[in-house]
């Protein structure tokens, strides 16, 4: 058995939690750069975690802007395995009100303007996307935010938009009617391609903050309102991770879904075409495989 380390990307707000020991603030450096911020880690009821705030203190990064490899790549070298994603969205049906947390289990990657992989020239690797996110972890979630009295949604498309800009009306209603997407948001790809090239199992927690702007009895979408919103969403944030140690428990075996091993026959470039370059930024990542040079 394994020891488990829980991470959660999130806001900044997420890491002020009643009963977390030996928190301390720490800065990770990585080949790809520096992560939005330092790292807070705890203890919480025996599990250890490890909050990264997305977009910095004080919200300095744009959601195309976010060093999404550098973060988990931080959280990779941490010794986090398991990693719980809590963002803001929009919701797609009225039955998903805000206030209310949908658990993701698809995505549509809008995204044109972020680094979507670790791999690249000097190392290729294919990783499954077909189910993109751990429904282990997920289902933990779950209960966990019922547990706290939140309205739960299992299951639901998560549109991923460039932003940051929000949705023209006409874009709103493609997704919604045609696309059938449950929630839009701007930040949870490509963090959940990157989680599966670490091997980490990945869940995804959508905070609905608004209806977008596809609602004939809603306005269109203002930060204000989102904000408001999310003050109410973050507190039920905390009360779901203050729930998961004794879900999760402190250990862990392998991922049923095959989360912690979805590089195992992903590497296509034989190690003999390697780049030395890219196999040192790969160590935390890949690891795992590439010390072996497995193909």
């Amino acid at each position: 058995m394994a020891q488990r380390k829980l991470g959660v990307i999130g806001g900044s707000g997420l890491y002020a939690i009643e009963g977390l020991t030996e928190a301390a603030w720490h800065r990770v450096d990585t080949p790809w750069g520096a992560p939005s911020d330092a790292l807070f880690c705890g203890v919480l009821n025996g599990l250890d975690l490890v909050f990264l705030p997305r977009h910095g203190r004080g919200h300095v990064f744009s959601p195309t802007d976010i060093p999404y490899r550098a973060n988990i790549d931080a959280l990779k070298r941490l010794g986090v395995t398991d990693v719980i994603s809590v963002s803001a969205c929009g919701s797609f049906h009225e039955a998903m009100a805000p206030g209310d947390f949908v658990i993701v289990d698809q995505f549509i990657d809008r995204t044109v303007a972020r680094a979507k992989s670790f791999f690249g020239a000097g190392c290729v690797a294919h990783v499954s996307m077909a189910h993109p996110v751990c429904s282990t972890l997920g289902q933990a979630c779950a209960t966990a935010a019922r547990d706290a009295g939140v309205t739960v949604h299992d299951g639901g498309t998560y549109l991923a938009m460039e932003g940051p800009q929000f949705s023209t009306l006409a874009e709103s209603r493609m997704y919604r009617d045609q696309w059938g997407c449950a929630v839009i948001g701007m930040t949870n790809m490509p963090e959940a391609k990157l989680a599966r090239e670490a091997e980490l199992c990945y869940a995804s927690v959508a905070m609905v903050t608004d209806y977008d702007c596809w609602h004939p009895e809603h306005d269109a979408v203002e930060v204000t309102d989102i904000v408001r919103v999310l003050t109410g969403n973050a507190e039920k944030a905390r009360a779901m991770i203050t729930r998961l140690p004794d879900l999760l428990g402190t250990e862990r075996s392998g991922c049923t879904q095959g989360c912690d091993t979805a590089l195992e026959h992903a590497v296509i470039t034989t190690p003999e075409a390697r780049d030395p370059d890219m196999m040192k930024k790969l160590d935390a990542i890949a690891g795992r495989v590439l010390s072996g040079a497995r193909t």
